[in-house]
This record gives C-alpha cells, sequence and structure tokens, in this order.
C-alpha cells in the first residue's frame, strides 16, 4: 500500500466514541533532498506511520492559487511555480527548488486549512506539516516557501467562520514572516515565544514577543508561557488558536539551543492545550521545527505533542458524524 493509500484507508475508518482527532499529512507527495541536507524531511513520514493507527489522518492534496493569493503577492507565486527565484532567494530558502518541492509545500497549505476547518467542529485538529512561519509574503526564507497559517487565516475569514484568530508560535525561532504578514492588522495576534539570541536575525515585531535566554532550560521556559499566553489570550479573545508547536528547543536539536527536555515540551503542549479548552477556544495544531540528533529525538517529541492532543480531543465534546475530509468542512 503506498503512503497516499494508507492515508486514505486511515481516514475512511469511522470514530467509535466520537472524539476522532482529525490531522493532514503531506508525505506522500514525495520530495529529496540532497544527501547531508540538514532538513529532516524523513520525520514527516516517519511521524505520520507512528500515528497512522490510533488517528484520522487524510491525505492533503495542493492548496489552489486563489487560497495562496489571499496572502502572497501574484509575482512571488508564479516565480516560485516557475522556479524563477534569485541567488539570493534560493540561498535565504536553504532548500534545493524543484516541482515537487513547490507541490509538497501546497499540500501543507491545504493540510492547515483543512485542519482549521475541522479544529472548529471538534475542538482540537491538526497537520502533520506546515508551521512555515518564516515565508513572508513576498519572499522564503528558513524552509518556507509559503506562510501555511497566514493562509489558513484569511481562508477562514474569507469563509467568515472566523474574526480573531491568535497565534501561538512557541518554535525556537521567532515567526517572523508571520507576524511581518500580520503586522497591520490588529483582529490577528501574533504570540511568538522563542530564542532571543537565535536565527532570524533581525526579528520582526509579533503582538507579542516573548525572547529567552540560551539554554534557558524547562523551568525558565515554562515560568515565561505561564506569565505571557493566557493573559494574551484574555486580552485578544479569539475565536480560534494556531498552535505552532515546533518542538526544536529540544536539548538534542542541532538548532534549538533552549535545552528543553521531553518532559518540559509535553508540559508545554499541556499547557496550551488546557488554556484552550478552559476558554472554549477551537486549537489547530502544525508541526513546526525539529532538527534533532538523532532524528529520533524530534519524531519522539512530535508523537508526544500528538498524544497529548489525542487527551485534549477526547476532553472536548464528541461529534459522532462519519467525515469524509474531502466534503466534511467545505466552505461555508
Amino acid at each position: 500500500m503506498s503512503g497516499a493509500d494508507a492515508v486514505r484507508s486511515a481516514a475512511r475508518t469511522p470514530p467509535s466514541d466520537g472524539h476522532p482527532l482529525h490531522a493532514w499529512s503531506s508525505d506522500h507527495h514525495a520530495l529529496e533532498l540532497p544527501p547531508g541536507h540538514p532538513f529532516p524531511i524523513a520525520k514527516y513520514r516517519a511521524l505520520r506511520e507512528k500515528l497512522l493507527a490510533p488517528g484520522h489522518v487524510h491525505a492533503s492534496e495542493p492548496a489552489p492559487d486563489a487560497w495562496l493569493l489571499l496572502v502572497h503577492a501574484a509575482d512571488y507565486v508564479d516565480r516560485i511555480e516557475r522556479g524563477a527565484l534569485g541567488a539570493q532567494e534560493r540561498l535565504r530558502l536553504g532548500l534545493p527548488w524543484s516541482a515537487p518541492l513547490v507541490t509538497r509545500a501546497r499540500a501543507a497549505v491545504y493540510g492547515t486549512v483543512m485542519a482549521a476547518r475541522a479544529a472548529l467542529v471538534h475542538g482540537v485538529a491538526g497537520n502533520l506539516a506546515g508551521g512555515t512561519h518564516h515565508a513572508y509574503r513576498d519572499r522564503a526564507e528558513g524552509y518556507c516557501l509559503f506562510n501555511d497559517m497566514a493562509v489558513a487565516i484569511e481562508v477562514l475569514r474569507a469563509e467568515r467562520r472566523i474574526a480573531r484568530p491568535f497565534v501561538a508560535d512557541l518554535d525556537v525561532h521567532q515567526g517572523n514572516g508571520t507576524a511581518a504578514i500580520h503586522a497591520s492588522d490588529p483582529a490577528v495576534f501574533t504570540f511568538s515565544m522563542h530564542g532571543e539570541a537565535n536565527y532570524p536575525t533581525p526579528k520582526e515585531r509579533s503582538s507579542l514577543d516573548v525572547e529567552l535566554a540560551l539554554d534557558c532550560g524547562d523551568g525558565a521556559f515554562l515560568a515565561a508561557l505561564d506569565a505571557h499566553m493566557p493573559a494574551a489570550l484574555d486580552a485578544h479573545a479569539p475565536d480560534l488558536v494556531f498552535y505552532q508547536a515546533g518542538v526544536d528547543g529540544l536539548k538534542e536539536d542541532r538548532f534549538g539551543r533552549l535545552a528543553l527536555t521531553h518532559a518540559g515540551l509535553v508540559e508545554r503542549d499541556r499547557r496550551v492545550f488546557r488554556w484552550c479548552e478552559e476558554r472554549g477556544l477551537p486549537v489547530v495544531i502544525v508541526l513546526g521545527g525539529g532538527y534533532g540528533r538523532p532524528l529520533s529525538a524530534t519524531i519522539d517529541a512530535c508523537a508526544n505533542l500528538w498524544r497529548e492532543a489525542r487527551e485534549a480531543r477526547r476532553r472536548r465534546p464528541a461529534v459522532h458524524a462519519v467525515h469524509d475530509p474531502t466534503t466534511a468542512f467545505p466552505p461555508a
């Protein structure tokens, strides 16, 4: 059975208890990178295969231009599609251009849009990709071609499903593209908690930036999260939370430099899900970064995230309808 067939087969399995955790996957769109490339493309399939049996995992399809153009400049989308990036653009992206790369990036956007629609029905849903928070309206950066969260926000606002989204970005790197895209829009709250001395430099201004010292560890990280995120949620009063749940703060991560443990990341996830649940807020999870050495450390941390997400979904109200992902969450 191919990866796509496996995903579709799992998606057809009806929920037994009314509490399915819907997730979207794009790893069936094959993408090969040069040997030794630091981007961990293998983590997506490994995570999906680890989670396939207990979840409802749907195959992501490439997002249409109509969605991308709600956020990204038409000239930029065209140049990405044709592979007409300049040398500096390719350097900032950090990935070799290919048609499969564009397809995979579009599919990641699709997954976040679909997961956001699902979260509004089920309370919790997610994308086993996405979190591409370094992509700007008109340029790529940091392995990010299209900003999946920004596109999902605009798609759902155009459908009049949401009005005051909140981006909770807990990746170790600031969500600079997301911050810049929404900088002049007070209806979108961008919360970014990240390493002060880490990429990117310079940083953009989010609605709220919480900067952490190198090797801060679990205690300082969780204390900062407690001090800022609940108050930000209350101040903004959102109707949907996008949780960029990067695990690159892990001490085994080659780029993280926050020295977080698996237990610390699990506690981070529990708090985020609990705060959203207490406020009746639907939450959509996107994967974000993770570059562990060994890669199994990243995969384990991501699997822990989805275990916590499954528990959070079980605490939400049951939805007993069996969903076909192509029709379950249609445009309003």
